[in-house]
């Protein structure tokens, strides 16, 4: 598979990753993705490996920490052919919710968690998932060139997070990528963070990039789970979608996007814009 150099660091990775989504997923999880089989989506990690994907992208929110565990099963015995990225600052709230924590003691903590749940001594690339709005950035930036300087982690990554922020981070340390939301049907990194970034020789990775699946060539909303989230998905309601279509996609251009806007702007950033899933639709952010 073709690959690309993600921002300024040494990573080649390949245009599509192996999203982890909704192998995290449970009833109890409020993104609940409908069930999961476990062996499956260990055995969909590996088969992506095997076919050369060389990059796997996930995090401690995805099923508060299962996601990570299935990962960490799925790569033991291969850890070297794959990059590992995981996020770090949700926490759960204690009410069923979530919270953004990225205080230094706090990021240290949830560091050692995910290495224990992914059977790794190292994290190739380290992200904060959301922005902390209590805790300065260059405080919780600063924290991340420690970790590297110490081996745990290889480069550091945000996610979600404006230009201004990210450009309070530079001049703190090297900021590797920038994850944002990005498909046909959600494009405002088009203007907003791309040029940005480019510029910066930032690199771009993309998170719901078949919007949840609803551009999935088999995606079917009547036979979703009566529990999943995506039965709420603003372009899985009826009035968005294509009656003439017996599965419903979306009448958006899709086709003249991935003609003119995906390879223009996310693949012109040295990074990758595609999700792979073990169920055909790709992670949730």
């Amino acid at each position: 598979m073709e690959k690309r150099r993600l921002g300024k660091s040494n990573l080649r990775i390949t245009k599509v990753e192996i999203g982890t989504a909704p192998i995290g997923s449970t009833p109890e999880w409020k993104v609940y993705w409908g069930p999961q089989d476990e062996k499956v989506a260990i055995k969909a990690i590996q088969t992506a490996i095997d076919i050369g994907v060389n990059w796997i992208d996930t995090a401690p929110f995805y099923g508060w920490g299962r996601a990570e565990q299935i990962a960490g099963k799925a790569i033991r015995g291969q850890r070297d052919e794959v990059h590992v990225f995981t996020k770090c600052g949700t926490i759960p709230d204690g009410t069923g919710g979530w919270v953004e924590d990225l205080k230094p003691e706090s990021m240290r903590k949830q560091l050692e968690e995910s290495l224990q749940r992914l059977g790794t001594d190292r994290v190739d690339l380290y992200q904060f998932h959301d922005p902390d709005p209590r805790t300065p950035i260059e405080e919780s930036w600063r924290e991340m060139q420690h970790l590297i300087d110490e081996g745990k982690v290889r480069y550091g990554g945000l996610s979600n997070h404006s230009r201004k922020l990210i450009a309070r981070a530079l001049k703190v340390g090297t900021v590797v990528s920038s994850q944002n939301q990005y498909n046909p049907l959600q494009r405002r990194a088009e203007s907003e963070l791309f040029p940005f970034c480019l510029e910066r020789e930032i690199g771009v990775l993309g998170w719901v990039s078949l919007s949840e699946g609803v551009l999935a060539d088999n995606f079917d909303i009547n036979k979703l789970d009566p529990g999943d989230f995506r039965r709420r998905q603003m372009y899985a309601q009826q009035e968005n979608r294509d009656p003439e279509d017996p599965a419903g996609f979306p009448t958006d251009r899709q086709q003249s996007w991935w003609d003119n806007g995906s390879r223009r702007h996310c693949l012109g950033t040295n990074a990758s814009c595609t999700h792979w899933s073990d169920n055909r639709s790709e992670k949730r952010k």
